[in-house]
């Protein structure tokens, strides 16, 4: 564990950690220095990105759960304090794609699936985790977005209509959070080689795109005590 990162000493929760762009910012944050939460529903994921933290010599503690066990994640605010005491770092980095089709055929589970994951759950995270971050000398959230939410286009469904909906609710944290040390901002990697790409752009070749690891110092940026953004959308494009 570095000693001297740009994140030394620090207490960061990163969901969707098991793969992709949350993997990648789990490693670089432990790499910088933080104790990583890391929360995800695939456990092997989970334990693959520790074996890597472990090393590389950082330190990771390990949530698996579903993001739409609501109850496991209204208590997770009260846990993390009672074992951390604070939290300095929040990325809500999980995100369901749903189905590539019309509105109007959309299945309604599905569609309730997406808001559950993408909207209600960054929600409640936020209602469980503001007190920790509040007890932090400079909280740092980071709400990871995507351009489907300023450019709709026909088949995206309810992943662009959440991601809108998730960049407004972002905002209206953050202006509520105005006059604290808690700084909050919204992040679109832009395109970026993961799992959820190829699913939404089949033919799409992924050496043509960065890498989640491309895209880590920009996280880490946000996530600094040094960082004075707040309210921003940092789009990466």
């Amino acid at each position: 564990m570095s000693q001297s990162g740009a994140l030394s000493g620090r207490i960061a929760f990163i969901t969707g950690a098991s793969r992709g762009i949350g993997a990648a910012v789990a490693k670089r944050f432990a790499a910088e220095g933080a104790h990583v939460i890391l929360l995800a529903r695939t456990v092997g994921g989970l334990e693959a990105v520790d074996d890597a933290i472990r090393k590389a010599g950082g330190q990771a503690t390990l949530v698996p759960c579903d993001l739409t066990d609501f109850e496991v994640i209204d208590t997770l605010g009260p846990a993390l304090l009672e074992r951390f005491d604070k939290l300095d770092i929040f990325v809500g980095n999980a995100g369901l794609l749903g189905e590539m089709t019309p509105l109007t055929h959309y299945d309604a589970k599905a569609w309730h699936d997406v808001f559950d994951v993408n909207v209600h759950a960054n929600w409640r995270l936020m209602r469980t985790l503001e007190p920790l971050l509040r007890r932090s000398d400079a909280g740092r959230a980071i709400l990871v977005t995507s351009g489907a939410a300023a450019n709709p286009r026909a088949f995206w469904g309810a992943y662009a209509v959440t991601k809108a909906a998730l960049e407004t609710l972002t905002r209206v944290w953050a202006s509520e959070l105005e006059n604290t040390g808690v700084r909050v901002n919204l992040l679109n990697p832009g395109g970026t080689r993961t799992g959820m790409r190829a699913k939404a752009f089949p033919g799409e070749d992924p050496d043509t795109l960065k890498t989640p690891e491309d895209i880590t110092g920009s996280f880490v940026e946000l996530a600094s005590p040094d960082s004075t953004r707040h309210g921003e959308l940092i789009d990466l494009v």
